[in-house]
C-alpha cells in the first residue's frame, strides 16, 4: 500500500492500494482520482500502516483512502467502520475528519 503524508494547517494522510495508483474510476457523476502526485508515497506493509494511521489519528489529521486493502486495514485500527466505507466502480473509499 501506498502512504503520503502531506503537510498542513491540518495534515493529511493518503492511502491507496498500490495497484490503483494512477488510475481513475467514474460511476454516473461521481469519481475517483488516484493521482500520483497525491497518494504516491511510500510503500509500505501493514503493520506499518497501522502505525502511521494510530500516530497520526492521534495529532487529529485527516485521511483519504482508497482500495480493498488499505480500507481494511483502516477498518482493523478502528479508524473507519464499514457503515462509512462508499464505492465508486466497486473500489471502496473513505474520507475521514477526526
Amino acid at each position: 500500500m501506498q502512504v503520503k503524508i502531506i503537510k498542513s494547517y491540518r495534515d493529511i494522510v493518503a492511502i491507496c492500494d498500490s495497484e490503483l495508483l494512477g488510475k481513475k474510476f467514474e460511476e454516473e457523476k461521481f469519481q475517483l482520482d488516484v493521482k500520483e502526485n497525491f497518494y504516491g508515497g511510500e510503500e509500505v506493509k501493514e503493520e506499518k500502516l497501522i502505525e502511521i494511521i494510530n500516530k497520526m489519528a492521534a495529532e487529529d489529521a485527516t485521511f483519504n483512502i482508497i482500495g480493498e486493502k488499505a480500507i481494511q486495514t483502516a477498518i482493523k485500527t478502528g479508524l473507519i467502520e464499514k457503515t462509512s466505507v462508499k464505492k465508486i466502480q466497486n473500489i471502496p473509499f473513505a474520507l475521514v475528519l477526526i
